[in-house]
């Protein structure tokens, strides 16, 4: 069982808490499946591991692959104290917690392919509240216009089945959230992004896991038709150059802003998983600036917030 002993954790409801730790670590080996089949090469190494203060999780990790240089799963189900100051920087409620989720990062070996990060989560604070997160996003090293609308239209649909006026609200926090303030540039094309829907407040627990359901299952269908139409496309080494200096903005993010990553950190948490998000080559180069007219500056001029991928959406 996945249920932290009572005694340190007042739960909303340890039933409940044990029905999300198992979808989601179905959940996980699922979408798994999903990437082994579309890169056609790798499989998924795993590794379980323990929470020095209760519960623990299985990361798994595909390296080498014909289409996904790396990429990593990883499931978690943990409790336990974190400290006063671990909990004012998380602005948890109360220091005592149990946390739960999916945590997704794809790094393909080709410039042409996107990025991809989706992450959902459940957690609970030891004053009784409980609430959802999650989100999904895409980093194109290469902005394909039609692409992204499409991408951005499958997020819509998931979020018009549950609450239509979820599209607006999640993009527009996406496109605050997965933003580089010191570049003043968004890491990628966006999506949505949602944190703490808090149980009771924005619905029922019932209501917002099906909507985490709906968001983890549309990842697979949707980025391995992405890994499709672009696994094949031609490039060179100027492609390359711009994939590790993209790479890089991306290591930039999950190192100085990304809440997931903090919270494991400043929680104890297990560090190979925790920077299993990180690409496993970029670079740097002193005011590296694409050329004029170049398919680069073509792709950095999309990264700004407000783009509006779809019309009709206020």
């Amino acid at each position: 069982m996945l249920t932290a002993p009572s005694s340190s954790l007042a739960p909303v409801a340890s039933t409940f808490r044990d029905t999300v730790a198992t979808w989601l670590r179905d959940f996980q080996q699922r979408l798994c499946q999903q990437l082994e089949d579309a890169d056609g090469q790798a499989t998924f190494q795993q590794d379980a591991w323990q929470h020095g203060s209760g519960g623990g999780g299985l990361s798994r990790v595909i390296q080498g692959g014909a289409v996904l240089e790396k990429g990593g799963v990883n499931f978690s189900a943990v409790w336990g104290e974190m400290s006063e100051q671990a909990a004012r920087v998380l602005l948890m409620p109360n220091p005592n917690y149990f946390a739960t989720g999916v945590s997704v990062v794809q790094h393909p070996r080709s410039p042409m392919v996107p990025i991809a990060h989706m992450n959902v989560r459940y957690f609970e604070a030891g004053n009784g509240e409980a609430w959802f997160g999650g989100g999904i996003d895409l980093t194109p090293i290469y902005v394909n216009e039609d692409q992204a609308r499409w991408f951005h239209a499958q997020l819509k649909a998931v979020c018009d089945a549950h609450n239509p006026a979820y599209y607006a609200r999640f993009k527009q926090w996406a496109d605050d959230y997965f933003f580089l303030p010191h570049r003043q540039e968004t890491r990628g094309v966006g999506g949505i992004f949602f944190d703490r829907l808090t149980v009771g407040k924005d619905g029922s627990r019932e209501e917002l896991f099906a909507f985490i359901q709906a968001v983890g299952n549309v990842f697979g269908p949707t980025y391995t038709e992405l890994l499709r139409q672009n696994r094949d496309l031609p490039f060179g080494e100027p492609q390359v150059q711009w994939h590790m200096l993209r790479r890089a903005r991306y290591a930039e993010f999950n190192l100085a802003f990304d809440r997931g990553t903090r919270f494991g950190l400043e929680t104890g948490g297990r560090t190979e998983s925790i920077l299993m998000s990180l690409p496993p080559r970029c670079e740097w180069h002193y005011d590296q600036r694409p050329a004029p007219g170049s398919a680069e500056e073509a792709t950095q001029q999309w990264l700004r917030k407000g783009v509006q991928w779809l019309e009709n959406v206020s």
